[in-house]
Order: C-alpha cells, then structure tokens, then sequence
C-alpha cells in the first residue's frame, strides 16, 4: 500500500531499529500501515520514523499467539514459573538499555526510569514466576452428597491488552506477565508514541525462552490495531489501560463478542490532611505524589483537601517545596521533573490552570512552562492552585500533568464527602496521627487503594485497580491472576447407582420392575 507519513506524537532518541516496531511470532517485522513520525518531547527535533500496524499485522499477531496457546497451556506451573525467572534475569542484564529508551521515549527523566520503571518490572517478572506456582482454588472435597469436587483454574485463551504511554514498560508487564503466568498468549499493543521498552521486553521473553506466539507486539493507533484487536473474534478478553471515555467504547466494542473486559481507568486521587498531621511530612509526600511522572500518574495525588487549621501553613510548604524542584533534561542526573509526553499534552494541562486562573483561583507555585534552553521542549513547572471551587473542571476531570489543587475543610465528614465527590475512585491518601481517623478513612473513602501517611509506592505482592469510573479488575498480586484465568467447577460421581435419589425431585422411574 501507499503510506503516508504523519505526526504521531512525542518520544524518543533511539535511532529507528531496521528490524521494525512489530513483534509477531517470535521475531520483530515491519508494520504494513502508515509511516509516522515521532517527535522527541524533551528537545521538539524528529526523533524516528516507523511504520504502523494494520489490521493485517493485528491478524498475524493473533494468529501466532492462537496457535502457541495450546502447547504454552498445557505447559506446568514450574515451566512457565522457570521461564519467568529466566526472563527476569534477561530483563537484569538490559536494565541500562530499558531505562534509557523509557526515559528517551517518554521524556520522563532517567533516574525515575533507573530506580523506579525498570526495578519494579523485574520484580513484577519474579513475583509472577511464583504466581504461576501458586494458582488456588477450594480444596477438592464432598460438598454434595455423592461426589468429590475440585476447582480447575484454567487459561482463557488469546488475551488482546492494550497499554498506555505514561509507563510504558510497567504497563506492559502489567498486562503480560500475569497473562502468561496463568497459561494465556497475548497480543500487546503498545501506545504508539511509545513502543521501544514494550519491544525489548518481548524480545527478552524470547531470549528466555518463551516459546514463539506466546507475546506479540503491534505498534498501531487504536482506530486501526486498537479497534481490531478488541473486535478480534479469536481474542477472549481485553485488557485496557487508559482513560475512562476511551474505557467505555472498548466496553462496547468487547460486548460485540461477548468477551471478558478488564479495565484500569482514570484518576483523580484526593490527598486528605487532618489537622492533627505531620504538616513537613504531608507537604514532602503532596510534591512527590502529584508531580511523579510528571504528574502523568492515574493514582496521582490531584485533590489537597486540608483541614482549616493547617491549610496556609501547608499550602505554603507544598509551594516552596515545588518552586525547587529542578525541571531540565531528562538524561541530566539532577533533573527531578522532565518533560511531558507530547507538546500538545502540555498546552491541554496548561489550559486547566489557565481557566482556572481567569476564573478566580490563585497560583501558588508554577502554572507555566520554563524557557531558556527547555523552551523547545514539553515542559511544565510544578504547579499548585488554591481557590478553585469544588465543582470546577480543575478538580473535578482528570489533568494528568504536575498540578494540585488545594481546597480547605472544615470536619471529618466534609472531608470524606469531598474525597468521594468525584466519578473516579482509583487511589487516595489520608494525613493523621489518630488511629480512628485513619481506619475511618481507609474503610470510607472508595478508593481501590488507600494509604496512609503515603501516597504512591506500590509492591507487587498487593492489588492495583479502581472503583466506578476508575475501572474494575486488578493488576499485580495474586488476585491478578484471577482475572486471567477461568474457574471450572468438576464434580466426579461416586454414587454408581443407576438412579440417583435427587432425580425423584425431576421425574419417578416407572418403567416396569422398578420400584
């Protein structure tokens, strides 16, 4: 076909790869759709051009990861636990090479993909090499009269995910590592303005030995890989991470087929300080929790909710401390926050906190981008807002970008109706020394995670995932390998009589010579 060559968006330094940005059947390829060009969002200079997936790409995709299904799960728990381990190991040995595509691709700077993106994959890749061994069910027993029952988890088939920007390569561990260790293949389709660590990753599994199929990678835009893949009549469920408007077609499109639908959608995490908190520790854990990744986090902290007493003496810390935070290169080992994924994702954040401002509110800290040498790049200082209304876009619809909004309260029960006034219910944090508004806050705010006294760390061994609009379904832990696995219920009958007492309740045998 003819290709035409568009901007697709902004990432990364690499050089294109000759060998393309598919990973079909075991080996990379080029993609049959259009060329796109990519843009670098630190520097805004051409950064590589590739060629997309089509429907055709999509197609092959699946079918590899079809045919690998019934060998990889019909292998044990201690085959694909070892080759698991195997796979951690490799991811070990590139973790320099990881990091530096995550970081170029992004814009997000080098030391969080160093010490944060690439460790917390090879842990996931280890935690789920047990998993594997570990999948649980009842114990076979008689819980009806005349048989033994046992519970089979067993794979579902071709799962279809479909992965974000803003980690790209912990997403696409998320969505593979657990599919693969409950016996599934997978056909992963990274966003397209981040394909690079999502590519190394499958090209890790196969250097350990993960048979060919089993992960497959198609670089495409969702109108044409995306919708394809979700629609595929051979792909059994859907994995979706993104935002909640996008998550809802992806639930219609997957009901066509009547397929399983896992979904981890937006965010807009409150931040909840009582006046009995450790102002300096809540003012540190507001800065790191709303700015990381570049505020580009759906767990995010969004919404500061301070009780009246301790609102001026906060909101004061919070702006001091992001008025020092060093926005630069991401490569630059001092740079704390670097760039935003695309220039236009900067000016879409930079217009929140500019409505906001003609509508009244106040900016404390931020609310531009630098200039000088960034000003070529999609940079956007830390920012913190106070004096938005409750109700307003600011706090209420998801930024994305490294803005707080801070707002005051007055009791306990206004600050948990504030927490809870929004659609979304992803993650959420409380600030208190009292151990009864800490449970209080931990059982009321709807949240799928709360912390306390924290805001951001996770660890693989504990679920990820959301209430309302913020999706269902868990990432990371054992629960999720519920969600890629089907539950059989089998029932072996020891009773050999050729009637069966229950049956009486349906139809009496009277056929002559029975009783």
């Amino acid at each position: 076909m003819t290709s035409t060559t568009t901007t697709i968006g902004d990432p990364v330094h690499p050089a294109s790869r000759p060998e393309g940005h598919q990973f079909i059947n075991g080996r990379r390829s080029e993609g049959r759709g259009p060329e796109a060009k990519r843009i670098d969002p630190a520097t805004g200079e051409a950064a590589e051009v590739i060629r997309l997936a089509s429907a055709a790409d999509v197609d092959a995709a699946v079918a590899a990861a079809k045919a690998a299904f019934p060998a990889w799960s019909r292998a044990t728990p201690a085959e694909r636990g070892d080759a698991l381990l195997k796979l951690a190991a490799v991811l070990e040995r590139r973790a320099g090479e990881l990091a530096a595509v995550e970081s170029a691709q992004t814009g997000k700077s080098l030391r969080l993909a160093t010490e944060f993106d690439v460790p917390g994959t090879i842990d996931n890749t280890v935690f789920f090499a047990g998993a594997a061994r570990n999948l649980q069910g009842l114990g076979a027993g008689e819980y009806g009269a005349g048989g033994t029952s046992m519970v089979r988890r067993e794979p579902i088939g071709v799962i279809g995910s479909i992965a974000p920007w803003n980690y790209p390569l912990q997403m696409a561990a998320w969505k593979i590592l657990p599919a693969i260790a409950a016996g599934n293949t997978i056909v992963l389709k990274p966003s397209e303005l981040t394909p690079g660590t999502a590519l190394i990753f499958a090209e890790a599994a196969a250097e350990a030995g993960i048979p060919d199929g089993v992960i497959n990678i198609v670089t495409g835009t969702g109108p044409d890989a995306g919708e394809r893949l979700v629609r595929h009549p051979d792909v059994a469920m859907t994995s979706f991470t993104g935002s909640t408007a996008v998550g809802r077609k992806i639930m219609a499109m997957a009901a066509e087929t009547a397929k399983r639908v896992h979904l981890e959608l937006g965010g807009k995490a409150p931040f909840v300080v009582f006046d009995d908190a450790d102002v300096e520790a809540a003012a540190h854990g507001a800065v790191a929790a709303a700015i990381i990744n570049g505020g580009q986090d759906c767990t995010a902290a969004t919404r500061a909710y301070i009780q009246r007493p301790l609102f001026e003496a906060f909101t004061a810390r919070v702006a001091e401390l992001m008025d020092a935070v060093v926005v630069g290169d991401p490569a630059d080992p001092d740079t704390d926050l670097g760039s935003l994924i695309t220039h236009a994702h900067r000016d879409k954040v930079a217009g929140f906190v500019e409505r906001a401002r003609a509508a009244g509110a106040s900016v404390l800290a931020g609310g531009t981008a630098p200039g000088g040498d960034l000003a070529a790049g999609a940079y956007y200082r830390p920012t913190l807002v106070a004096g938005a209304a409750q109700d307003s876009e600011l706090v209420q619809q998801e930024i994305f970008g490294p803005v707080l909004a801070a707002l005051p309260f007055e009791t306990d029960d206004e600050a948990i109706a504030l927490a809870n006034d929004t659609p979304f219910g992803l993650a959420a944090s409380a600030w208190t020394r009292d151990l009864d508004r800490s449970l209080r806050a931990s059982a009321e705010i709807q949240a799928g995670c709360v912390w306390v006294n924290d805001h951001i760390p996770i660890v693989s061994e504990l679920p990820h995932g959301g209430y309302k609009a913020s999706g269902f379904g868990k990432d990371m832990s054992q629960y999720s390998l519920d969600e890629y696995t089907n539950v059989k219920h089998v029932m072996l009958g020891r009773d050999r009589a050729a009637h069966k007492d229950w049956q009486d309740t349906v139809f009496r045998d009277r056929t002559p010579g029975t009783k």
